[in-house]
């Protein structure tokens, strides 16, 4: 069966997405929780047992992120290319920030050193931290419009500076992001921990919980009335061949408002963000921490989906030269390219889902001190 190419260009905005909060839901829990490292754990023995409640299974959540860098790349070369390019220092400072996390988790412990290892728990926390803040200033970038052009070679030319992607409203989605992977990591040690720990991790899902859901409101209202979006005007057909260079693009007033007044339901996501970050702190206070942990993993699915609905078709529009913005008709691969990988995604995605379940199904036991302190020798 050969799928339409529009079908294509569709379906692969859709499994990006899907790449994406997979890695929000699993990478982005343990970030949270090593973000939260030094300040859940008041001792030794309690931050080796929050380090090894993801120890064991980050490395391979950690693929999801590079399965959806390696899709942008094959699925849009060119958004790859100008995004990698234009956001080249926030990527390295989130690169180098990761690097923390491998070397941290394998050679904290090897030395029974106070300092080696709480300058390793900062370490992780910085590995989980700066990540997760520099994702969602990239988001809040891409919302307002990012500063490059496209030449008639389409090659794409970056006139920002890294400083200038530090704006208050880039800043805000970042901390929208850092909050809800600190409230999905709490969530997580509430269930995985016993006490002490378990009752801090309570304490820090509902701060965590409550300046996300403010943060998330702040930004979506700072959207609708403060950011002009961005709408095509006029196209070549959707399965034409690519060409970001044919279509016209305007600047306009609540545009990214545009398809949830077309199509009202979209306005489910939204509303899946706010309650699932809701219920999610209401599951943690009733000492519900699995529940929890699904609530929480659907609000921020919601508040993932709800920036993607805004922007759909674009996947970077252009402020200097909008009529060069990358949407999802025109910055795709070729129809054959599309269709190998949409063969490939459909054998290996439910493999990974299943074995991402299966996983996490087993890890439903607390880990406590007094486990950590007896099995030294095996524990991070």
């Amino acid at each position: 069966m050969i799928l339409d190419y529009e079908v294509l260009k569709f379906i692969w905005w859709v499994l990006v997405g899907v790449l994406f909060i997979g890695f929000a839901v699993t990478d982005g829990m343990d970030m949270g929780v090593g973000a939260l490292l030094p300040f859940l754990g008041k001792n030794d023995s309690e931050r080796r047992v929050i380090i090894n409640t993801v120890g064991p299974h980050w490395d391979g959540n950690q693929v999801w992120l590079i399965t959806a860098g390696g899709a942008i790349f094959a699925a849009w070369p060119l958004v790859y290319a100008t995004a990698f390019s234009g956001f080249y220092f926030a990527m390295l400072l989130a690169l180098f920030a990761l690097f923390f996390r491998p070397v941290g988790f394998d050679y904290r412990s090897k030395i029974a050193n106070p300092h080696w290892r709480n300058a390793w728990d900062w370490g992780l926390f910085i590995g989980g931290a700066v990540p997760a803040l520099v994702f969602g200033i990239a988001f809040g970038n891409l919302l307002q419009g990012v500063p490059f052009h496209l030449d008639n070679l389409l090659r794409p030319y970056y006139t920002g500076s890294f400083f200038g992607l530090l704006n208050p409203f880039a800043l805000l989605a970042g901390l929208v992001s850092l909050g809800m992977l600190v409230m999905h990591g709490a969530v997580w040690l509430q269930l995985r921990t016993a006490e002490p720990i378990a009752g801090r991790a309570k304490r820090m899902v509902k701060l965590a919980g409550l300046f996300t859901i403010i943060a998330f409101a702040l930004a979506g209202l700072w959207l609708t009335l403060g950011i002009d979006g961005y709408r095509v005007s006029a196209m070549p057909a959707l399965d034409a061949t690519p060409n970001p260079l044919t279509k016209d693009v305007e600047i306009v007033p609540y545009a990214w408002l545009a398809n949830y007044g077309a199509h009202p339901w979209t306005l489910l996501f939204p509303a899946l963000g706010f309650a699932g970050l809701g219920l999610a702190v209401l599951l943690s206070l009733r000492d519900r921490p699995g529940l929890g942990l699904v609530a929480s993993s659907l609000g921020l699915t919601g508040i993932i989906v709800t920036a993607g609905a805004a922007m759909f078709p674009f996947i970077m529009p252009s402020s200097t030269n909008p009529d060069s913005s990358l949407i999802v008709w025109d910055a795709v691969s070729s129809h054959l390219t599309l269709t190998v990988m949409f063969w490939a995604a459909v054998i290996f995605v439910p493999l990974i889902l299943m074995y991402t379940t299966w996983t996490y199904a087993k890890m439903w036991r607390r880990v406590t001190v007094e486990e950590i302190e007896a099995q030294d020798h095996l524990a991070y």
